[in-house]
């Protein structure tokens, strides 16, 4: 199986589904009904064993609990990255209301994330029946994460803060980093060549595959600081200065969830220079 082969599979099953689209059954309401989630997959390949998995572990990036693809998968060979940037009516549709999503986002935060499960499951059901070990991280039973949804009040912690930590055992993003997706900005997602906008997953197998070429040497090379994701933030959660405080992030999804019949906010990916692309591109 070659990397043209996975990239064939995946968009054969994307182009056949009928997840993509915001169904009557599912809607917020009939103004998102037929509206498409997603663009075409983007996929990147990277070596299991690359460097900078291990980097990965020091505490100034994730930590010691941070699994590695060979802690994953012991004879692992690639990492296969996948970033499925948002439609433009997604985009479009966040950059109306200047606090609250848009229904359309919500959808491309929920069904869309859904539906980026089920590719990778697809992929590594393929995979597996080639022949090959393969698994989905974020779907394997020894995944785990804090992120805003553990927000939890204790009678020490009245507003649960001083236990929270913003971390997971795998992450998307990086992986997407180390196999040649694109870099970091400054609200923390990653800039790959068509956005950051979107949604991503990624699958580790012993499948040997050359890994891609990373166009880039820093962090935040895709990122022009322009401070343009900070000025859409509604409550001033990234600053030049200081980057993203996920605390204060977490604390206004925790409120659109109140609002809403589900959480998201997206307003530092809409709106913004690298909402489909690279910056000056």
């Amino acid at each position: 199986m070659l990397k043209e082969d996975i990239i064939q599979i995946a968009g054969h099953f994307f182009n056949n589904s009928d997840d993509n689209i915001i169904s009557e059954q599912v809607a917020l309401s009939k103004n998102v009904v037929g509206m498409k989630i997603f663009k075409t997959p983007l996929i990147a390949f990277g070596a299991a064993d690359d460097k900078l998995f291990n980097s990965l572990k020091d505490p100034s990036i994730i930590g010691h609990h941070y699994l590695t693809p060979l802690e994953w998968l012991p004879n692992a060979k690639t990492v296969i990255s996948i970033f499925i940037p948002f439609s433009d009516e997604i985009i479009k549709s966040n950059m109306k209301d200047k606090i609250w999503p848009s229904e359309g986002w919500l959808h491309g935060r929920v069904e869309g994330q859904a539906l980026i499960f089920k590719l990778c499951e697809h992929l590594n059901s393929e995979l597996i029946n080639a022949g090959y070990e393969s698994l989905v991280p974020s779907r394997d039973k020894r995944f785990w994460s804090f992120t805003n949804s553990n927000l939890a009040a204790t009678e020490d912690d009245p507003i649960g803060e001083t236990s929270l930590k913003f971390t997971s055992n795998w992450s998307e993003r990086h992986a997407g980093f180390i196999c040649g997706q694109g870099t970091f900005g400054l609200s923390k997602g990653l800039i790959t060549k068509n956005g950051i906008a979107g949604r991503m997953g990624s699958i580790i197998t012993n499948l040997s595959l050359p890994p891609d070429k990373r166009e880039y040497e820093e962090i935040y090379q895709y990122c022009s600081m322009c401070g343009k994701c900070a000025e859409n933030c509604p409550v001033n959660a990234i600053s030049l200065e200081k980057g993203k405080d996920h605390l204060i992030c977490a604390k206004f999804l925790n409120k659109t969830k109140e609002r809403l019949p589900r959480y998201g906010c997206g307003k530092c990916q809409a709106g913004v220079p690298c909402a489909s692309g690279i910056p000056g591109n």
